[in-house]
């Protein structure tokens, strides 16, 4: 890893990783965040304004941008089959509409979605599927377990794996823990010929302080993440535009000093079209234009997408659709 520079200390990023000590001192040594600060920005940036013919490609990129999820104690095969088809033809009635990144599932149903997702025994859509694992959502289990949970989820078909953190850990200080169970996992997601990539999971909600967001960020990308996550969307506060900016900057900060680029995907509580649009600007304004890309930005959501079909349409016919236009979630 390369040396960088923090508050005019210059550091090895594999000398930082050799031991709980020097990981702290890497990670206390990264610039504390301004709460009020940050705050002020993206609310300003919150603010931004875009163009008619400029909001129609940006609801495109964001149906584009979409795990469409489904992560209840009750989901069914049918459901997920139901949710699958939707991410790879989300307007049956317009062929244009784009599909969505991918679908997110428990492990044990990654097997409907892949058998969904597949005709004649090839794969016949761009979609992804990600699965859940580690314990998801709290992460409270031996580390032997989330890697069996990783491996079952790869081998199943998953293209992607969203992990959670251990935040008691994270919390307690035990900062070597959790970064080497991320590179435990991130091997884990390699099975055979097959390989997922891994998004981080980090349960903004839980954390506390922003300075916490930035240190796991960069915790999180030391290890090989390949996105980092805000939430699960079962603890509130989720996803919040001060929160993503701080990771937009992480990543922008992490790729400047290293040359690689990790994704972002804020999931938990983004509902509406005008929201998704005040995120896209925020990664634009923020991380720059490289990060508009769904290999580089997603959005966890379960009824996300269904405002962004019901605003597309009103784009393209000039009316609103009825509320049974678009299936429920």
């Amino acid at each position: 890893m390369p040396t960088i520079s923090i508050q005019g200390v210059g550091w090895d990023l594999s000398d930082a990783t050799r031991s709980d000590a020097a990981l702290r001192r890497f990670l206390h040594g990264l610039p504390g965040v301004d709460q009020v600060g940050a705050e002020a920005r993206a609310a300003a940036l919150g603010t931004r304004s875009i163009k008619t013919t400029a909001k129609a490609q940006a609801i495109d990129l964001a149906i584009r941008m979409v795990d469409l999820t489904t992560l209840e104690g009750q989901d069914t095969p049918g459901k997920v089959r139901a949710l699958a088809s939707k991410a790879m033809r989300p307007d049956p009635t317009d062929p244009t509409c784009p599909a969505t990144a991918a679908v997110c599932v428990y492990p044990d149903l990654v097997g409907v979605a892949k058998e969904t997702l597949t005709d004649g025994g090839r794969r016949d859509s761009d979609v992804h599927i990600a699965a859940v694992a580690t314990a998801f959502p709290s992460g409270r289990a031996a580390l032997d377990i989330k890697l069996a949970d990783t491996a079952d989820a790869v081998e199943a078909g998953a293209d992607e794996i969203d992990m959670v953190i251990d935040r008691g850990a994270f919390l307690s200080g035990r900062y070597l823990q959790v970064l080497e169970e991320i590179v435990a996992v991130r091997e884990a997601c390699t099975q055979g010929e097959r390989s997922a990539h891994l998004k981080v999971i980090f349960e903004t909600g839980e954390l506390q302080t922003y300075d916490n967001v930035r240190r796991a960020s960069w915790l999180a990308m030391m290890a090989g993440a390949h996105f980092i996550k805000t939430s699960t969307g079962k603890v509130q506060p989720a996803a919040t535009l001060p929160v993503t900016m701080i990771m937009l900057e992480a990543v922008r900060d992490f790729r400047e000093a290293t040359g690689q680029m990790v994704g972002v995907k804020p999931a938990g509580g983004i509902r509406s079209t005008k929201d998704a649009i005040k995120y896209l600007v925020m990664v634009n304004e923020v991380a720059g234009p490289d990060w508009l890309d769904p290999d580089w930005f997603r959005f966890g959501a379960s009824t996300l997408l269904n405002d962004l079909l019901m605003q597309r349409t009103k784009m393209r016919t000039g009316r609103y659709s009825g509320p049974d236009y678009v299936t429920l979630d």
